[in-house]
C-alpha cells in the first residue's frame, strides 16, 4: 500500500502561501529599515572620531548623539514589530493546519498503523516554533551582508575584500552545516516515531505486560530505541556545536584582521582615524546574519523537512470527497465484488464479496476465525478503503457523500470497543455539542441500557476514562451499541456485539436489532453465538475471504450443518 509520505503535485499548503508571502514582505520591508538604521552606530563613531574630537564641539556631540538615539528608538520598535510579525505568522499557519492535521492524525491511525499518525502535529510545532523565534530573521537579514560589505567598499576597497572573504569562509560553514544536519534531522524523526511507538505500546498494554512478566522485555526494547534517538542526537548536537564555535571564533579572527587593515590603512594615511572604530562595528554587524543563520540552522533544517512532510501528507487524498447533493441512504447496501486489505497490507483478507440488503433487513457475517468477517465490516464502515470493488447505499457509492454527513446515517460497533473519555452521555451522543437529552435517553432505551446506566453512582453523568476503563467490559459493549444506535442510523455495523454480554445483555441487543428493522433500517453483524441469530434475515457465509453463500437464514444454516 502506498505510504502517505510519497509526495504529490497537489501541494495542499498552496493555501496558506499567500498569507505567508504577505506577511515575509511586509518583515523584509521593516527588514529593510532596520538594517539601514544599523548604520547609526558606526556613522556615530566615525564622526565622533574625525569630527568632534579634532574641533572639540560639544554642541555638535550633543547633535550627534540625539540623532542616534533617535536611530536606536526606531531601531527598538522595528525589531519589535518584526517580532510580532513573525510570531503572529507562526499562530496563523498553525490554525491554518490545525483542524486538516486533526483530520488526518485519523485518517492515518486508520490507514497507516505502522506510521506514526501524530507526525503533522509535531510538524505543525516545529514549523511554528521556527516561525515564531529567532530563525527567520536571520535568513531575513541575510541579503543585507551584501549591503554592510558595500558600504565597507566605499570606506576603503581593502576593508570589504577583507570581509567579503570572511562572509564566504562563513557562508561556506553554513553550507556543511546543513550537509551535516540534513540527513542526521531526518534519522532523528525516524527514530524518534520508533522510540514514542515503543513507550506507547507499554502504556497501552501496561495490564498484560504486568500480568505476564514481559516488563524486562519491554524495557529493553525502549532503552534500544531511546538510546538510538539519544546517541543520534548527541551526534548532531556535538557536531552543531563544533561548526557554531568554529564559525564564533572565526568571526572574532576577522573582526581583528578588519580592525588590523583599517589601522595599517590609517598608518599609510589611506584613510582616517574614524574607519577604524566604524569598519570594525560594520564588520560585525555584516557578519552577525550568517553567524546567527549558523546557530539557528539546525532548526531551520527541521523546520524545512516538517514543511515539505506536511505538503506531502496534506496531498493524501485518501479522504477527498466531491460534494454532492445526496439525500441520505434509506433504500439498500450493496458490497459489488469488494476486495478489502488490512492497514499496511497488500495482501487482502476480502476478497470479491458481494451481496445486497434492502431496508428492513439484518445480515449476519458468519465464518471460522481468520475469514475477514471484521475485515467486511470494517469496509462496509467505510474504515477501510476498497482495494478493488464498491460498497454503495441506494446505489451511490460510500465517497460520494461527505464523511461528517454520512458518518451519522451509520452506528458501528467495533470489535475492540474503546469509549473516548468523557461522560456516557457524551460518548452515547458521539460528543455533538447540539445532541438533545431526548435523543441520548432513546438510544439507551433501544440498546436496553437505561436501567444499568441509571444504577451507576453519576448515571449519564458517569466518567468512562480513558477507553472506558472504568466500566466492565458488557458496559462497555452496551454503551457502545447505544452510541450506534444513536439518531437512529440507517446503517447499523456490529462485530460480536454479544461478545461480552449475560443474558439480559443479549436479549436487549436482540430488541435493538429488530427495533431497527422495524423502523427501516439494515443491520449487518458477526456474531459467534449463535443465540442473536434469530433476529437476523439474512447470513452471509465467509472462508477465506470469501463468500461461499448468502440467502435466507434458515437455508443457510441448513447448508452449513
Amino acid at each position: 500500500m502506498k505510504s502517505w509520505a510519497s509526495g504529490s503535485t497537489d501541494h495542499r499548503l498552496a493555501p496558506i502561501m499567500p498569507l505567508v508571502r504577505r506577511t515575509l514582505l511586509g518583515i523584509g520591508v521593516v527588514s529593510a529599515f532596520l538594517n539601514v538604521l544599523l548604520l547609526a552606530g558606526s556613522l556615530y563613531m566615525m564622526l565622533v572620531y574625525d569630527l568632534v574630537i579634532p574641533g572639540r564641539s560639544i554642541p555638535t556631540l550633543i547633535g550627534l548623539l540625539l540623532m542616534v538615539v533617535a536611530a536606536y528608538v526606531f531601531q527598538g520598535l522595528l525589531d519589535a514589530v518584526r517580532g510580532q510579525l513573525l510570531v503572529h505568522l507562526a499562530s496563523n499557519v498553525d490554525s491554518q493546519l490545525e483542524a486538516k492535521a486533526h483530520d488526518l492524525v485519523v485518517t492515518l491511525a486508520r490507514l497507516y498503523p505502522a506510521q506514526d499518525p501524530a507526525q503533522p502535529i509535531r510538524d505543525i510545532d516545529q514549523v511554528r516554533g521556527f516561525l515564531g523565534g529567532a530563525g527567520p530573521t536571520a535568513l531575513v537579514d541575510l541579503p543585507w551582508v551584501l549591503f554592510f560589505v558595500a558600504v565597507l567598499f566605499l570606506l576603503h576597497p581593502w576593508l570589504g575584500v577583507t570581509v567579503l572573504a570572511g562572509a564566504a569562509v562563513l557562508i561556506a560553514l553554513t553550507l556543511l552545516t546543513d550537509r551535516v544536519t540534513q540527513s542526521t534531522m531526518a534519522e532523528i524523526v525516524r527514530l524518534n516515531r520508533e522510540r514514542q511507538q515503543a513507550i506507547d505500546t507499554s502504556r497501552r498494554h501496561a495490564e498484560a505486560i504486568h500480568a505476564m512478566g514481559m516488563q524486562d522485555q519491554l524495557k529493553s526494547i525502549w532503552r534500544t530505541a531511546n538510546g538510538a534517538y539519544r546517541n543520534a542526537q548527541v551526534n548532531l548536537s556535538a557536531r552543531a556545536s563544533l561548526l557554531v564555535t568554529a564559525g564564533r571564533i572565526f568571526r572574532l579572527f576577522l573582526q581583528s584582521g578588519v580592525l588590523t587593515v583599517g589601522t595599517l590603512l590609517v598608518l599609510s594615511g589611506k584613510a582616517s582615524g574614524g574607519v577604524i572604530f566604524a569598519s570594525s562595528i560594520l564588520s560585525s554587524r555584516a557578519l552577525a546574519p550568517i553567524e546567527s543563520a549558523i546557530a539557528n540552522w539546525r532548526g531551520f533544517v527541521a523546520a524545512r523537512q516538517s514543511w515539505q512532510r506536511l505538503g506531502d501528507i496534506m496531498s493524501f487524498d485518501g479522504e477527498r470527497r466531491p460534494q454532492q447533493l445526496l439525500p441520505l441512504p434509506s433504500q439498500s447496501l450493496a458490497a459489488e465484488a469488494l476486495t478489502l486489505a488490512p492497514p499496511g497490507s497488500s495482501e487482502p483478507t476480502v476478497r470479491g464479496v458481494s451481496f445486497l440488503a434492502y431496508a428492513g433487513e439484518a445480515v449476519a457475517v458468519l465464518g471460522p476465525s481468520g475469514s475477514g468477517k471484521s475485515t467486511l465490516l470494517r469496509g462496509l464502515a467505510g474504515g477501510l478503503p476498497p482495494v478493488s470493488g464498491d460498497v454503495r447505499l441506494d446505489g451511490a457509492t460510500m465517497t460520494q457523500w461527505s464523511r461528517d454527513r454520512l458518518g451519522r446515517d451509520i452506528g458501528y460497533l467495533p470489535q475492540n470497543v474503546e469509549l473516548l473519555p468523557g461522560t456516557i452521555a457524551e460518548n452515547i451522543a458521539r460528543f455533538d455539542p447540539a445532541a438533545s437529552a431526548d435523543l441520548v435517553l432513546t438510544a439507551a432505551e433501544q440498546a436496553g441500557v437505561t436501567g444499568m446506566i441509571q444504577a451507576l453512582p453519576e448515571g449519564y453523568s458517569t466518567q468512562v476514562g480513558i477507553d472506558g476503563r472504568r466500566l466492565s467490559g458488557g458496559q462497555r459493549q452496551r454503551i457502545a451499541l447505544a452510541r450506534a444506535l444513536y439518531g437512529a442510523p440507517f446503517l447499523i455495523l456490529l462485530d460480536e456485539p454479544n461478545a461480552n454480554l449475560d443474558a439480559d445483555g443479549e436479549a436487549a441487543l436482540i430488541n435493538a436489532i429488530r427495533g431497527v428493522k422495524a423502523r427501516g433500517g439494515i443491520v449487518v453483524l458477526v456474531a459467534h453465538r449463535p443465540s442473536v441469530l434469530v433476529a437476523v434475515d439474512n447470513v452471509l457465509a465467509l472462508r477465506d475471504g470469501k463468500a461461499v453463500s448468502y440467502g435466507p437464514q434458515r437455508v443457510v444454516l441448513l447448508e452449513k450443518t
